[in-house]
């Protein structure tokens, strides 16, 4: 089942609490202020929809009208994937596939040609160039590598006059039909940040580890924690690990060589528990160490008692965007800007969480979203890939 968790602002019952706000921003060309603060409130607003079926919330805004788009009969569905590189994305695509089952069986999507561009953006570009040449795709689901180099394949696709729906990473342009996304970069990196910021004093030595440089939703993630972490007057020393746990482990142990570390921040699950990890290999007392809502970090945290914190960059994301393409083939108005809740594990909530997802592998990830789907828990447990 989905929890209906607190969402409440991490650090809010703590007093005299470090709480993310307007003001100077950082010298991180990737700050923006008024992002910042749009996501710092979409993560406390009102959904539309049900709260038992996440994936159909949304935030009210402007709508798209189907009525271009409404069709008879089953179509075909063509997806140009950045990649399957890391256990949030393999999440999301088990549940993506046990959705499509669903809408095949419906009569509504005949199928969904997929081409995985393994985090390349010129493999991407050939991809979506793919599709629009072969000329036989009733609509387009972008989940971009990265923006700026995307963008042009992204308005080629536009231009063929199909639905285009791009989800999880924004895609450098604004013609796409519909953007699914849960609340973004920005409010992950608010709500990981604000809890070290709340439990770690000034001048208090943070290790932040980064995934990769030049993808919005982790750099995104990381001008939102640095703007807190300086704000607070922490000291902060960033590193990009490539979530290669010999790399994290190395760097943990470097810095543990240096002195005591308050705190381990990372932008991506993959990264945390290898960090904790370190300190155990070192004989050191674990520090806060933050994660994200993947069942490995989630058990790591709740069977080793170290403080924590787990941001939600909501799975069930990969889910909407199917659903999304299938409501315009139906006639049916979706969301142009498809702003799904993020809620965030805290504490309090873990393990509820954790119990919830009983016999799940460690790269499950909690925020999945398929308990009503074909296949659940099976499919999950066993990591079945289409």
């Amino acid at each position: 089942m989905i929890l209906a968790l607190s969402g409440c602002a991490p650090g809010s019952n703590t007093a005299g609490a470090a709480q993310p706000d307007s003001g100077t921003p950082t010298a991180n060309s990737w700050f923006d202020q008024t992002q910042f603060d749009l996501e710092n409130a979409e993560r406390t607003a009102t959904f539309t929809g049900d709260p038992s079926t996440p994936y159909l919330q949304y935030i009210e805004g402007e709508m798209v009208d189907p009525a271009p788009f409404k069709a008879d009969g089953p179509k075909k569905v063509c997806f140009s994937n950045a990649a399957l590189s890391n256990t949030w994305r393999q999440t999301g695509w088990i549940t993506m596939n046990q959705q499509l089952k669903v809408l095949q069986g419906q009569g509504i999507i005949s199928g969904m040609e997929t081409r995985n561009a393994q985090d390349s953006d010129d493999t991407q570009v050939a991809d979506i160039d793919y599709f629009i040449k072969e000329n036989n795709c009733d609509a387009f689901i972008i989940a971009p590598n990265s923006p700026q180099a995307t963008a042009p394949a992204v308005q080629r696709a536009c231009d063929t006059g199909k639905p285009v729906i791009i989800f999880d990473r924004g895609a450098g342009t604004d013609c796409e039909t519909v953007f699914v996304h849960s609340v973004g970069g920005m409010a992950w990196g608010i709500d990981s940040a604000t809890f070290v910021a709340d439990n770690v004093a000034k001048g208090g030595r943070v290790i932040a580890l980064r995934t990769a440089p030049g993808v919005d939703v982790f750099e995104q993630r990381w001008a939102a924690a640095q703007h807190i972490f300086d704000k607070a007057g922490l000291k902060v020393t960033d590193y990009i690990t490539g979530a290669d746990p010999t790399k994290i482990k190395s760097t943990i142990t470097d810095e543990i060589a240096k002195g005591d570390i308050d705190a381990v921040w990372v932008d991506l699950a993959d990264q945390a528990v290898p960090a904790v990890e370190s300190f155990e290999d070192a004989g050191k007392d674990i520090p806060i160490v933050t994660g994200e809502d993947s069942l490995a970090y989630l058990r790591a945290w709740q069977d080793k008692g170290f403080k924590g914190f787990a941001s939600v960059y909501s799975a069930f994301q990969w889910r909407t965007a199917l659903l999304a393409t299938a409501m315009l083939f139906e006639g049916k108005p979706i969301p142009k800007d498809w702003v799904l809740p993020q809620v965030p594990v805290t504490k309090d909530d873990l393990d509820a969480v954790v119990a919830a997802n009983k016999g799940m592998p460690d790269g499950h990830y909690s925020s999945f979203g398929g308990e009503n789907l074909p296949g659940f828990p099976t499919v999950w447990q066993n990591r079945t890939m289409p």
